[in-house]
C-alpha cells in the first residue's frame, strides 16, 4: 500500500473540507446565552482527545444530553467544525458533548472507535460534576460520523458482536440516535469497492481482512437498538444507505422515524445541509430531530 498516495488523499480532503466548511461557517457567532466548557481531556491516548460541553441559557439540575460525533471521511475534522452546530442543538435545551478524536491515517481503525468509547467512559465517570442526566444520553453522528454512532451502538447493544472488540464498554444506555447522512455498511463498501476506495484506504490500511468481523455491523443491528431519527436529503450521494439502515431497524422492531428531505428541484439539499444552520432547512431538521429526542 502506498502510504504516500494515501497521506496525499488525506491532504487534499482536508484542505477542500476546510474550504468549505470556513464557507459555511463564515461571520457566524456564538448564540445568546449559550454556555460552554472547553477543552476538556477526556483520554490521555493523543492530544486531539478534547471535548467541549454547551449547556442552554435555562440552568436545569441536569441536562439530557448528546454526545455528537462528526464527520470527515476518517481523516478530517474536529470539535471547532461543529461548535455552531452543536450550540444550535444546545440552544434548543440539551447539553451537548463535542469532541475531537483521532484520524485516519496517523491513526487507523479503530482508533476513532475507541475513542468514542472513551468519551462515553468520561461521561459515565462525570455525570454529575458536568451535570449529565444519565438516563437520558443520546448520540448524534454525520456521514461517517454516523457510521460510528451505529456501529458503537450495535457494540453496546449485541453480546455476541461486542465480543469481537476489546472494549471495556461504560456502564451506560443510549436512549436513542440521530444518524444523518450517514454510511452504514462497512462490508459492502469493501466488497462494491470503488466509490469510497482512498477513504478506506486511509482508515484500514489493508487491514479490512482482520476486522472482518468488526463489519458486521448491520447484521448486529437487533431489537434492543434505541430509537432513531434516520436523516437524508435527495441528493445526498448516501441516500440510499439511510433508507437501508431504516429498513433495518423496521425489521428489527425498533422505534425511528426517517425524513429524506428536498426533492429533484432542491439541489441545495445534500449531504450533510443540516450542518449549515444559516439555513431554514436545516433548522427544520435539526428541531425535528430535537422534538424526536425529547419524545423518547
Amino acid at each position: 500500500m502506498d502510504m504516500q498516495k494515501i497521506a496525499r488523499y488525506a491532504d487534499f480532503i482536508r484542505r477542500s473540507f476546510k474550504a468549505n466548511d470556513d464557507v459555511r461557517d463564515s461571520r457566524l457567532a456564538y448564540p445568546d446565552g449559550i454556555r460552554s466548557i472547553c477543552d476538556i481531556k477526556y483520554s490521555d491516548k493523543d492530544i486531539l482527545n478534547v471535548l467541549d460541553i454547551y449547556y442552554p441559557a435555562v440552568e436545569q439540575p441536569t441536562y439530557k444530553t448528546i454526545v455528537n460525533i462528526h464527520g470527515g471521511a476518517y481523516v478530517y475534522g474536529d470539535k471547532e467544525r461543529y461548535k455552531f452546530y452543536c450550540m444550535y442543538l444546545a440552544s434548543k435545551g440539551f447539553a451537548v458533548v463535542n469532541f475531537s478524536y483521532r484520524l485516519a491515517p496517523e491513526s487507523p481503525y479503530p482508533a476513532a472507535l475507541e475513542d468514542v468509547n472513551s468519551v462515553f467512559h468520561f461521561i459515565a465517570d462525570n455525570y454529575t460534576q458536568y451535570k449529565f442526566d444519565i438516563e437520558n444520553v443520546f448520540e448524534a453522528g454525520d456521514s461517517a460520523g454516523a457510521q460510528l454512532a451505529a456501529q458503537y451502538v450495535a457494540i453496546l447493544t449485541n453480546d455476541k458482536y461486542r465480543q469481537h472488540f476489546n472494549f471495556n464498554i461504560p456502564e451506560i444506555k443510549i436512549k436513542g440516535c440521530l444518524l444523518n447522512c450517514g454510511m452504514y455498511d462497512l462490508k459492502k463498501q469493501f466488497e462494491t469497492g470503488a466509490k469510497n476506495k482512498k477513504m478506506f484506504q486511509a482508515y484500514f490500511q489493508g487491514r479490512e481482512g482482520e476486522y472482518a468481523d468488526h463489519l458486521l455491523t448491520l447484521e448486529a443491528v437487533n431489537e434492543n437498538f434505541p430509537p432513531s431519527y434516520i436523516m437524508t436529503a435527495y441528493y445526498d450521494f448516501l441516500r440510499d444507505d439511510g433508507v437501508e439502515f431504516a429498513e433495518i431497524l423496521k425489521k428489527n422492531g425498533v422505534k425511528y422515524s426517517f425524513r429524506m428531505f428536498g426533492d429533484e428541484t432542491t439541489q441545495d439539499m445534500s449531504h450533510v445541509f443540516h450542518l449549515n444552520i444559516r439555513t431554514n432547512e436545516a433548522k427544520l431538521c435539526n428541531d425535528e430531530e430535537c422534538e424526536f429526542l425529547f419524545s423518547l
